[in-house]
């Protein structure tokens, strides 16, 4: 069985998400002639991977304390606010200083990076919930304001997995008929799909995935499989994911097919097999949330840097140079890893087992 908060496919799938959300975010910035691909056109879609990750994960880790009543909320909240608060801070504060020292040097930033009125929303974590004025800061952050508040709710979630997870298809179906219905509703009411909503609407956004998530979870654990129909589930989603993606199906149809892939991987794990359980690739799982909140900081710096240097008109890179810029994103992720994001978690949950360790004492004395 896998370790309880380590499905290790699962983990290096993390990165590979982040690396289709680069690539979304790239490849405008290749000078390259022809139509883009369709996987890279659906490269937004990385993050609704991530967020039915996340419930998935959340659900493997918490749900069992949660039915027997041994959930603690707040320490939950803190745990969860650890993994993702100071990699937000420091790339906020890191986005703020260059803007800063871009405006003093005389080079133009779009003026939404010194967003001043959207800075307490960012903050707070709420710039996706509709309390930020414009996209400002950081912007890959407004999917850590949607997690957040997936984090706040998780006990309703919770709740509904735990109370269904006898009857596991019937809470699945219930995930994909959310999607279903609400993915058309929302492109009519709102004039743009939800898996384009960011600031507006990026806390609906994560909803149904997270409940997919949470709904998978519940699916995999009741269910016992071979290694070989595990192996040829995955290899059966694994390419028809591919292929809608590169058709351009609808987001409502990959998203479901994203969900089913997640699931096989799980399955496999859980069947024994170690596909993507090598060292490097949970690695760069592990480094993956730096690898998302570090690509956008790290594409205006590097574009335009490059661009001045090689005096090139524009922000169309020849590929040489393109690719070395995309894979300086590991180096940098692992360096933003071991130096903010790791010790920054680690010392928040010292404090937290200080406190622990300090309630007991008093409660025994």
């Amino acid at each position: 069985m896998p370790d309880a908060a380590h499905i290790k496919p699962l983990t290096a799938l993390r990165f590979f998400a982040a690396f289709w959300v680069v690539m979304f975010h790239y490849w405008p910035n290749l000078a390259v002639a022809g139509a883009v691909p369709g996987v890279v056109a659906k490269g937004y879609l990385g993050v609704e991977a991530f967020f039915i990750l996340s419930g998935f994960i959340l659900c493997h880790v918490y749900l069992t304390a949660f039915g027997e009543g041994r959930f603690g909320y707040g320490g939950f909240l803190w745990n969860r606010l650890a993994r993702v608060y100071p990699l937000h801070l420091f790339t906020l504060a890191g986005v703020g200083a260059m803007a800063l020292a871009a405006g003093a040097v005389g080079i133009a930033v779009d003026k939404n990076m010194l967003a001043w009125d959207a800075l307490p929303a960012n903050l707070l974590m709420v710039q996706a919930w509709g309390f930020a004025p414009v996209s400002g800061w950081n912007h890959p952050s407004w999917s850590i304001s949607a997690e957040w508040f997936a984090y706040l709710s998780f006990p309703a979630f919770a709740f509904v997995a735990w109370r269904l997870r006898a009857r596991p298809l019937v809470l699945t179906g219930a995930a994909l008929l959310l999607i279903a219905a609400l993915y058309p509703a929302f492109e009519k009411l709102a004039g743009f799909p939800l898996t384009e909503a960011t600031i507006r609407w990026g806390a609906l956004r994560i909803v149904p995935c997270f409940f997919y998530g949470c709904a998978l979870y519940t699916l995999w654990k009741s269910q016992d499989v071979s290694l070989r129909g595990a192996g040829i589930g995955a290899a059966f989603a694994g390419l028809l994911l591919l292929a809608t993606v590169q058709l351009q199906a609808p987001d409502a149809l990959i998203v479901t097919i994203l969900g089913g892939f997640i699931l096989s991987l799980a399955r496999l794990a859980k069947a024994g097999s170690t596909f993507a359980s090598q060292s490097m690739f949970v690695y760069l799982g592990e480094i993956s949330y730096s690898t998302y909140m570090i690509c956008i900081p790290w594409k205006i710096l590097a574009i335009n840097g490059a661009a001045k240097l090689l005096n090139i008109e524009g922000d169309k890179l020849p590929l040489a140079v393109w690719a070395l810029i995309v894979a300086a994103l590991i180096p940098l992720s692992a360096a933003s890893y071991h130096l903010v994001e790791k010790p920054a978690r680690d010392f928040m949950k010292s404090i937290a087992k200080q406190r622990r360790s300090a309630a007991a004492t008093a409660t025994v004395a």
